[in-house]
């Protein structure tokens, strides 16, 4: 059998509803609460966002005119108090300038290579050279050596053994 709802039935259930979202709304912030350690806020309620204002056309209109007119009056006052001064011409560098310059900068290079040069020259005499190639040459023969005596006394023993 279908169910006819009144207003009056339905404000009711509105009420009821929104007292429950209230109720779980104070639970979370508990739990948000009891989480953090904090403060707990309650959740975000849904509110109508705000409009914005809009302006006609006549009101526009007005305002940049009014601005305009600031603008003018801005520019005319810097225009009266700065006289128009010719530009001035770029700088120039003389062909003798430009030689000082360089021989300068070629005179502080060498220095910072001699000192380069001055740093690195120490460094080479300290490195030692090492004796590879001659203490290759005399490992081979002293093992060589150590296996013609172990050969030897095999043998001493083998004889000494035998007889």
């Amino acid at each position: 059998m279908p169910m006819k709802f009144t207003a009056d039935i339905l404000t009711a259930a509105i009420e009821g509803f929104q007292a429950q979202k209230k109720r779980i709304d104070s639970l979370i912030s508990d739990i948000k609460q009891q989480l953090s350690g904090g403060r707990g806020e309650p959740a975000a309620t849904a509110e109508a966002p705000k409009r914005r204002r809009r302006m006609s056309a006549a009101a526009r209109k007005r305002i940049g005119a009014a601005q305009r007119k600031r603008w003018a009056e801005a520019k005319s006052k810097a225009g009266a108090t700065a006289p128009a001064a010719a530009p001035k011409r770029k700088r120039r560098l003389s062909a003798a300038g430009r030689k000082r310059i360089i021989e300068a900068t070629k005179k502080r290079w060498a220095l910072v290579r001699a000192k380069a040069a001055a740093q690195a020259a120490p460094r080479k005499k300290s490195a030692r050279k090492k004796a590879a190639p001659r203490k290759a040459a005399a490992k081979p023969a002293k093992k060589a050596a150590g296996k013609q005596s172990e050969t030897a006394k095999t043998t001493e023993q083998g004889a000494a053994g035998v007889s």
